[in-house]
């Protein structure tokens, strides 16, 4: 009889880049950024790697008033390209067009949500405040990307909106339910600059959007990486006063 042979749940590739980094040193972010290029050796067809921030905090994911969520501007973008998909009349139609926003309509746009058009693809639905209303009949189809004012999904400004998501500049955060914010703040083909930048911009928002309720240490640890890469541990201390 055949003994269960436990498989490595990591490649080779992983394994041999991981060796790269210390887990029991925390780097500060310059020392990381350039260990993250060094990381990302795995050669994706469309696009390099993304760089990915992982920020666990000292929160109650449980309690609706310590959720993190809201949006900022990385000001190199992330390098991913959205689709977007917007819910307005008239004239904000017509701008949310111009803008660049990839499908654009009122109630013919919810109707083919509604009946699972498999045809309509966005990464992103913004709404007017006009169609605020109207958001219920879709809430369920929608899930999370569910438009809303808290995240700036509903919105009047839809021309600067679109525009700043088609540029992914925008980026929105949360925490899941184990209290941790994802966050990518790039690509690997990024100077160290830009990345550096998008990094202060990025875990400034979330160091601002501590919540009142929160006791004790808040970013309990701060982590970067490739996309396929391994977590390098940054020091949360340092990062924090660099980014506040």
């Amino acid at each position: 009889m055949r003994k269960n042979v436990k498989k490595n749940a990591h490649s080779p590739r992983y394994l041999e880049v991981a060796k790269l980094v210390d887990k029991d040193n925390l780097y500060d972010i310059n020392s990381a950024i350039e260990l993250v290029k060094k990381t990302a050796t795995t050669k994706f067809k469309k696009a390099p790697e993304s760089v990915d921030l992982a920020i666990r905090l000292g929160i109650d994911p449980r309690k609706s008033d310590q959720n993190v969520r809201g949006l900022t501007n990385l000001p190199h973008g992330t390098g991913k390209s959205k689709l977007v998909a917007v819910l307005a009349k008239g004239d904000l139609a017509k701008e949310a067009e111009a803008a660049g926003a990839d499908v654009v309509g009122d109630e013919d746009l919810i109707k083919r949500i509604q009946t699972g058009d498999k045809d309509l693809k966005f990464d992103v639905i913004l709404a007017t405040e006009e169609m605020a209303p109207q958001i219920g009949k879709i809430g369920k189809a929608l899930g999370p990307k569910t438009p809303n004012k808290r995240n700036g999904t509903v919105t009047n400004n839809i021309g600067t909106a679109v525009k700043e998501i088609k540029a992914a500049t925008r980026v929105e955060y949360r925490t899941d339910k184990a209290g941790v914010v994802h966050m990518s703040i790039g690509k690997v083909n990024f100077t160290d600059d830009q990345l550096l930048e998008n990094f202060k911009a990025g875990f400034g928002a979330v160091l601002k959007a501590k919540p009142s309720s929160a006791k004790g240490k808040y970013v309990q640890s701060l982590t970067l990486s490739a996309t396929m890469g391994p977590g390098i541990p940054l020091d949360a201390t340092a990062a924090s006063k660099l980014a506040g």
